[in-house]
């Protein structure tokens, strides 16, 4: 009889494990009684050359009438998760897909494709999401061509700049921007969520020497960017907490990118660096992103 109740205990805390490391102590995500039609998830994986053939796992939410309008196409929105980080909790933590239904049922807002890909070899492995210094590491390329190829290859999508966007929480916040920056023209809108413009001198990514860090700082970059950016119509949507350690460094690039004439908007919002924040604006991000894509 003990060994049962301790079994059952054993049993109980796994799943409590379980479900806070998927849902951070939120309730499952559901959608609103309103809401009649819902959005569906494809997980797929991706072969990628940038990875030395590493075969990358991607989730893909379409959104509600995908599947019964056949003759339209629509725009991507590319979200990075942070470290450590796994690409569902952005359904499952942030939302994201209660969020497109709930807007979509009001009619609050244009449907788009959500595509969360995984960005590292394993949940607590760094990979900042950019091209490293060793063999077969480059994240940046993954994502910037491998990912968008194939998805466009897969999907009805609209495959043009002009149609797709790229964003990320806290590191994939900084992800995006160093991919957007690096890739001009492939993604019209860029989104940063509690990320950051300056990378960590991280020597198992950038080189024992950190000779790859100059080129992953976008910072420092802006300047002689700063034409082809205004040219591309690269719009950039940030924010931070007002509790943030990060908000500093974000409210410095908010004035380089004003200094360089970007189209821009950064806020704060009360808050921390936490799901929390990222759960509230999450809805602000999406139609942030949905209003500036062309649409088919």
């Amino acid at each position: 009889m003990l060994a049962a109740f301790v079994a059952v205990g054993l049993l109980g805390a796994f799943r409590y494990g379980t479900d806070y490391w998927r849902y951070r102590g939120f309730p499952p995500p559901r959608d609103p009684a309103y809401v009649q039609a819902k959005g569906t998830v494809d997980k797929l994986t991706v072969p990628s050359p940038a990875l030395g053939g590493r075969a990358q796992e991607v989730y893909v939410y379409l959104p509600p009438g995908y599947a019964s309008t056949p003759n339209r196409r629509y725009p991507v929105l590319y979200l990075l998760h942070g470290f450590p980080g796994r690409p569902l909790a952005f359904l499952e933590t942030v939302r994201m897909g209660v969020v497109e239904d709930s807007l979509l049922a009001k009619d609050e807002a244009t449907p788009v494709i959500l595509v969360m890909p995984f960005g590292s070899t394993g949940t607590f492995t760094d990979e900042e999401w950019a091209n490293g210094a060793r063999a077969n590491q480059d994240w940046e390329t993954f994502v910037a061509h491998d990912l968008v190829q194939a998805i466009d290859a897969r999907y009805r999508t609209i495959p043009s700049g002009a149609a797709r966007a790229i964003a990320g929480l806290s590191e994939g916040g900084f992800g995006a921007i160093n991919i957007a920056f690096h890739h001009l023209g492939e993604f019209s809108v860029v989104e940063s969520w509690s990320g950051y413009e300056q990378p960590d001198k991280l020597r198992s990514i950038f080189g024992k020497d950190l000779r790859l860090l100059p080129r992953n700082d976008p910072a420092s970059e802006l300047p002689q960017l700063a034409a082809t950016l205004r040219a591309a119509h690269t719009y950039v949507w940030f924010y931070s907490g007002t509790t943030d350690p990060l908000r500093g460094e974000n409210e410095r690039f908010a004035a380089a990118l004003a200094a360089a004439g970007i189209p821009h908007h950064y806020f704060e919002a009360a808050g921390g660096h936490n799901w929390a924040l990222w759960r509230i604006e999450a809805t602000a991000a999406y139609r942030a992103a949905a209003q500036r894509l062309a649409h088919g």
